[in-house]
């Protein structure tokens, strides 16, 4: 595989072969149970929402052709285009806002959920408009909808209207070739261009990236920092590495607040032990470190809180936090070690050794557990669907004492950006005081990508819709 690598000559002739990292693509409801990325590929290409991404992860028009935002950002109204499933039925507004209120309902398990509770109705006004009324302005809404996990489908088929539609399928892979367009149809008979068609795979990154090296495919993607060292076992073009450093949250989580994780201090102790520096170095230059909860201001009304120990040298850092666990032990004996769940991966593996021998020198022991298993800290490793700074904090806050969670409240149910920005502010400050997550870096996304897809993006999102990487494809 290495003396194939070294350069990147494929044909441009015949099918894109994408492969994402993760289990099989399949075709769920996201209101039902939570999908991966592979399967959140599939949805995108196949069932577009009202709004979809283009290339460069900004809005462009999906089942709506236009639409208007008025009363002072309190309603958004969408005119949907002429779409159709895949059985030929035509689209309608009460199929849009069927599918828009289940994923809102009591009973909704949509990952988006949390930040959809400013919509307060979603009405059909005629068969081709409908009105999405808000309790209160979110400029952001736009690229809410534009995610996979509000992607518009049949609820008997799982069908949708496009880009894409499955031709064929096996246990691993997925044959996607373009939807007929309404305004020019196919003639009979006629066959699809195969450089239009696209194999979508869903493999294990070791798979991938050596499906991509034999030149076997044209795109690897959804690579996080778990399996990012599996690179250096490939000799790769340097061109086809393409690395983002999208807004998100890359930290630890408190999932439990007993013991020597019941104080603030004590929990802000394990932030301060950790060398950020020496941690994203191991992955390479390419990774970002954070200490703050939010990566921009976005709208709240201050810049980001940094944590109040964000002034002392990494050495008094690592002092102050030995003394709090010193106090702790002479109050109450040795803690007992804490649980960290972390994904699989020889990137996980490198991050538990850096925590582990951080909070080591402080006196703290830790034992690693599965990722879905009971734990004590919880690695969180999430691209923010949009830049709205209470959605970071609400991801950090999941398990938050009295005052940062009515802070968070207060911001949801500010009635103008105004009180917002003050409240959100408000906010950033007792999540942070309160020790709740414990920022590490930006996360770190990476793709392996051929020079046939020129369309492909970097972009904050890291989205890159399987119709948005050839360039004389749309």
């Amino acid at each position: 595989m290495a003396a194939l690598a070294g350069c990147d000559r494929r044909s441009d002739l015949g099918p894109v072969t994408v492969s994402v990292i993760g289990e099989a693509p399949q075709l769920v409801a996201p209101s039902r149970r939570s999908i991966g990325e592979p399967s959140r590929q599939l949805m995108q290409a196949t069932a577009q929402g009202l709004v979809r991404f283009d290339a460069a992860g900004q809005v462009e028009p999906g089942l709506a052709a236009r639409w208007i935002v008025i009363d002072d950002g309190m309603s958004y109204i969408f005119r949907l285009r002429d779409a159709r499933w895949a059985d030929g039925e035509k689209v309608t507004a009460d199929a849009v806002v069927a599918r828009l209120r289940a994923a809102i309902a009591p009973g909704s398990r949509n990952p988006l959920k949390s930040s959809l509770g400013a919509i307060d109705e979603i009405v059909e006004m005629t068969p081709e408009v409908i009105e999405v009324r808000l309790r209160s302005p979110r400029p952001e809404l736009l690229k809410l909808f534009a995610q996979p996990e509000l992607a518009i489908f049949d609820l008997k088929t799982l069908d949708g209207s496009g880009p894409f539609e499955i031709a064929e399928r096996d246990r691993r892979s997925v044959t996607l070739t373009p939807t007929p367009s309404l305004d020019d149809p196919p003639e009979a008979g006629a066959e699809v261009d195969p450089r239009e068609t696209v194999i979508l795979h869903g493999e294990r990154a070791a798979r991938a990236i050596a499906r991509f090296v034999t030149r076997q495919s044209d795109m690897v993607t959804g690579g996080t920092f778990a399996d990012w060292p599996l690179l250096d076992q490939v000799e790769i073009d340097p061109a086809s590495l393409r690395v983002e450093q999208v807004a998100g949250l890359f930290g630890l989580a408190i999932v439990e607040r007993e013991g020597f994780l019941a104080a603030p201090e004590d929990r802000a102790a394990i932030a301060m032990a950790i060398d950020r520096a020496a941690l994203v170095e191991m992955l390479g230059p390419s990774w970002q470190a954070e200490t703050a909860i939010l990566p921009e201001q976005y709208e709240s009304a201050r810049p980001p809180v940094p944590p109040a120990w964000i002034s002392a040298s990494p050495n008094d850092r690592r002092l102050a936090a030995a003394a709090r666990v010193a106090v702790w032990r002479a109050a109450n004996g040795d803690p007992p070690a804490l649980r960290l769940a972390l994904p699989d991966g020889p990137g996980s593996n490198l991050v538990f050794a850096r925590i582990a021998a951080d909070l080591r020198a402080i006196g703290l022991t830790v034992e690693r557990v599965d990722e879905s298993a009971d734990a004590d800290l919880r690695l969180i490793d999430m691209v923010a669907p949009h830049d709205n700074a209470r959605w970071f904090l609400m991801q950090a806050c999941r398990l938050c004492s009295e005052v940062p969670s009515f802070a968070l409240e207060a911001a949801r149910d500010a009635p103008t950006m105004a009180d917002r920005a003050a409240r959100i502010a408000e906010a950033d400050a007792a999540v942070t005081a309160d020790a709740a997550f414990i920022p590490l870096a930006r996360p770190l996304r990476w793709s392996l990508v051929s020079q046939r897809l020129r369309q492909w993006t970097a972009n904050p999102r890291g989205v890159h819709p399987l119709n948005h990487l050839r360039a004389d494809t749309n």
